[in-house]
């Protein structure tokens, strides 16, 4: 009997355009998921695939300059620096617009409530309005209310949801963490790195309010992406160490920064080179 495969798509922000290469990869090997998890950027490109949009995204987040990205920043300095309204409302317009239970890829996401810390598993509604919850960074994205709840990225508590495949049932799940060779890189890189990168988001908007910063100290930009990246590289391998993925795909991602969105053509490929280096064991893992 067929085992039932689940894909569980973890969070890492712009290192999340390797999951299209991961999907991509996992297909060209035969692999298709039976039922679909995201976290964060994993719930956006996971949203995108399940309802057939993969090829869109790709083909959009490909062609990705840094101007692009800036153009889908909201400043708010309200819950956030960013309200995020922008994005998924792009998301809207040209991917998905859809209610959960009209997708053709049984998906769902995670999210945090504010209020308890507890993880919320979003599996019903709207479609982007789980996905823009779920990548809801604090600092970053301004939280979202939902059904009486304030929601914050599930990265806090779950970013790689590998549970939440298994209670949807899946039999085997292929998990995706972004986070392996993160912690510390971005700030051992130096303080020009991100500059260098043409990324560093934190100092355009601050200009944009007047304001400038000390260079002698690190970037609002290296301090929060180095901060949540910890965080959430600990709480992986915490969750993953209790509720373990049968292959964990881990692509090489640690020179991109928290913003590289427009460098889509660095993460796409790693995406299927780090599934490349799992094949046997995705193979032994459908095959035993």
């Amino acid at each position: 009997m067929k085992p039932k495969i689940g894909l569980a798509l973890g969070s890492g922000s712009a290192r999340g355009w390797a999951h299209i290469g991961v999907i991509r990869a996992l297909e060209e090997a035969g692999v298709r998921p039976d039922v679909l998890c995201g976290c964060s950027v994993g719930a956006l490109v996971g949203a995108a695939y399940a309802d057939g949009d993969l090829a869109a995204l790709e083909q959009w987040v490909s062609g990705l300059a840094w101007k692009d990205v800036v153009g889908l920043l909201d400043v708010s300095l309200a819950g956030g620096l960013l309200k995020g309204d922008k994005l998924i409302a792009f998301f809207e317009r040209h991917f998905v617009d859809k209610e959960f239970s009209a997708l053709p890829l049984p998906f769902a996401c995670v999210a945090t409530d504010l209020a308890n810390g507890r993880e919320v598993w979003l599996r019903e509604g709207s479609v982007a309005a789980a996905v823009r919850a779920s990548i809801a960074l604090p600092g970053l994205f301004a939280p979202v209310s939902r059904d009486g709840r304030l929601l914050v990225d599930g990265g806090l508590v779950n970013p790689v949801p590998v549970s939440l495949c298994r209670a949807l049932g899946a039999d085997v799940v292929i998990a995706v963490d972004l986070g392996s060779d993160i912690v510390g890189s971005s700030l051992r890189r130096g303080a020009g790195a991100d500059a260098s990168h043409g990324s560093d988001w934190s100092d355009r908007l601050l200009a944009s309010l007047g304001i400038k910063r000390n260079h002698d100290a690190p970037s609002l930009a290296g301090v929060l992406s180095t901060s949540i990246h910890i965080m959430q590289t600990r709480i992986a391998r915490s969750r993953l160490a209790g509720e373990p993925a049968d292959v964990l795909v881990a692509p090489r991602l640690a020179h991109l920064g928290l913003m590289d969105f427009h460098r889509a053509g660095e993460a796409i490929p790693e995406g299927v080179a780090a599934v490349k280096r799992m094949l046997p064991a995705i193979e032994y893992a459908l095959n035993p």
